[in-house]
């Protein structure tokens, strides 16, 4: 391969990386595991990167040959998590250009191929991002698990969690929640479940697991699955409100994106008809390109098209 750009998009749970030629052809895409500074060990990061750097190496005939590397990557607004980042990059024998953004941004570039519009992710976490025609962007969500991310993955598997046990107490009806969550975790009782949520070593993703349950639940109409979709519908709207506002954004573009709004059609369609209610000239649809190949894009783009040799 000549000269080539590499986009990744690096979470708690995996990276994708897209390998762009100099024409802006997509010519690979590579999968490892995560490399989240605020949720993973040091050690862990470093592994995956460097399997990561080395399966590019190997598919591309050199590290050198790759003018730009973007990297979107989570956790980014700890301050201590671009320096750690570039150091084991270039620990990993990268000579090239880098650059390094929040996965909303990467997510943003790719969503719209670079033109002005917004973003909403909900997948383990959620945020909403845009960038208007003048360049101006805002930010609303995204600040974590424990104080924020309502309408995620992780927020939903903990209502379902909530609807367990306060159904188990007598607080609410019965709900087809409590089955379902028992049967996934293999656990039978409520001191199981108390165990399986306060050991030292659970992670939210494991929370998060527990959120396509909820679709389950909703299909077979029940009150509390149902009103926990809403809620989250109604979280999800909330986000995007600050950001279309302030960016003057009413009659763009919104793309969805996360594992939530792709799989949960009842999240999904009561987001869209509150967007449309409130918003009625902002369109709403799906990504052009992921976050990996919004990185990738990113990178070409700061090339100037690419040629060999740079």
């Amino acid at each position: 391969m000549s000269s080539y750009v590499a986009g990744l998009d690096g979470g708690g749970t995996k990276t994708a990386v897209t390998l762009m030629d100099d024409n802006g052809n997509i010519v690979r895409t590579i999968t490892s595991g995560g490399i989240n500074y605020n949720g993973m060990d040091a050690e862990t990061v470093r592994g995956n990167l460097g399997e990561l750097f080395a399966v590019m190496a190997e598919c591309t005939g050199g590290l050198e040959h790759c003018a730009q590397v973007v990297i979107g990557a989570a956790g980014v607004s700890n301050p201590d998590v671009i320096p750690r980042l570039e150091e084991d990059v270039r620990a990993c024998g990268y000579p090239g250009k880098l650059l390094i953004v929040g996965d909303q941004e990467a997510a943003l570039y790719g969503a719209h191929e670079g033109r002005p519009g917004i973003i909403l992710v909900a997948g383990t976490g959620s945020i909403c991002y845009g960038r208007n025609g003048a360049g101006v962007s805002h930010r609303s969500g995204g600040f974590g698990h424990l104080i924020d991310d309502e309408g995620s993955g992780y927020s939903i598997g903990r209502e379902l969690l909530s609807a367990l046990v306060r159904h188990e107490d007598g607080r609410i009806q019965a709900t087809a929640i409590s089955r379902l969550v028992y049967e996934q975790l293999e656990l039978n009782t409520v001191k199981e479940v108390i165990g399986f949520v306060y050991d030292k070593h659970r992670h939210k993703k494991d929370i998060a697991a527990l959120a396509p349950l909820l679709t389950t639940a909703c299909d077979s109409g029940d009150e509390t699955a149902l009103g926990i979709a809403a809620r989250s519908a109604q979280s999800l709207y909330e986000l995007t409100v600050p950001v279309t506002e302030k960016l003057t954004l009413q009659q763009g573009r919104l793309a969805m994106t996360g594992s939530v709004l792709l799989n949960n059609s009842y999240i999904r369609e009561t987001f869209v008809q509150l967007l449309s209610r409130h918003y009625p000239h902002l369109h709403c649809g799906m990504p052009a390109k992921d976050a990996s190949g919004g990185a990738a894009l990113m990178a070409w783009t700061r090339q100037g098209g690419m040629t060999d040799g740079v």
